[in-house]
């Protein structure tokens, strides 16, 4: 890890992860195992295949989880593709306004119910060697990291007056008198798109208040596609995600 840039995207996943609360230092029970972990390190794109930032993400090693012990449900669902065209076509037609944030540190808002504990990540100073880290919080990683953030994210917005939608639980809907928004979502990316601006408003208020979001502004990239608008309508085009295909396969 000699380049500055990884190591200050360690230090900001750190500072993250602890501001959290994702873990307490404690000793490990005689009676537990301590799961492993590791760094991951990714370059973040723009559409245009330009660096936008290092990331770096602490992966806990949930393949050491034990069923029934470690996490018990790991189902978590994502926005169907029939969705999203509809959804498009819809935005397209109506002239709707569409939107992207992406949620920061994803899995580390959601609660994790089982007793884990991991060994400390590389980085991280201990005020004694013989701790480790009782885990919270979920964290990437883990067997449940994906369905219990979606479970919060969906406790979130249902709270909020908006309705999953039955045929597709990644899409959830809210209508006043004034408007209506649509919500799509896969993991952490979510599209806003609808006919009341001054919800779509309140609920990145809400959102950023609630879980610390980066707003993207009008919707440019989304599940490989990117996404432009013109007077005749919506395209979608995938040139970015096949040339990293090509490059991939060298």
């Amino acid at each position: 890890m000699c380049n500055e840039h990884w190591r200050n995207a360690v230090n900001t996943e750190l500072s993250a992860l602890l501001k959290n609360q994702t873990w307490n230092l404690v000793k490990l029970p005689s009676h537990k195992k301590a799961i492993g972990c590791k760094w991951v390190f990714k370059l973040k794109l723009h559409a245009d295949g330009t660096i936008e930032r290092h990331k770096a993400r602490l992966v806990a090693k949930g393949f050491t989880q034990t069923e029934g012990i470690d996490y018990t449900d790991t189902f978590s669902p994502v926005v169907k593709m029939t969705t999203v065209r509809v959804f498009m076509a819809t935005a397209a037609s109506q002239n709707w306004p569409l939107f992207q944030l992406d949620v920061n540190t994803t899995f580390l808002h959601g609660d994790l119910n089982e007793e884990v504990y991991m060994k400390p990540p590389p980085g991280l100073q201990l005020p004694q060697p013989d701790l480790v880290c009782k885990l919270q919080r979920s964290l990437y990683g883990l067997k449940q990291a994906s369905r219990q953030w979606n479970a919060k994210l969906t406790e979130t917005l249902i709270s909020s007056g908006y309705t999953q939608s039955k045929a597709d639980y990644s899409l959830f809907t809210k209508k006043t008198t004034i408007g209506f928004i649509d919500i799509l979502v896969y993991i952490d990316d979510v599209v806003l798109g609808g006919t009341y601006n001054g919800e779509i408003n309140q609920l990145k208020a809400l959102l950023d208040a609630k879980f610390s979001i980066k707003y993207l502004g009008s919707l440019k990239y989304f599940l490989g596609f990117e996404v432009a608008r013109s007077k005749s309508g919506i395209s979608l085009c995938q040139r970015k995600y096949t040339l990293d295909l090509l490059q991939d396969s060298g």
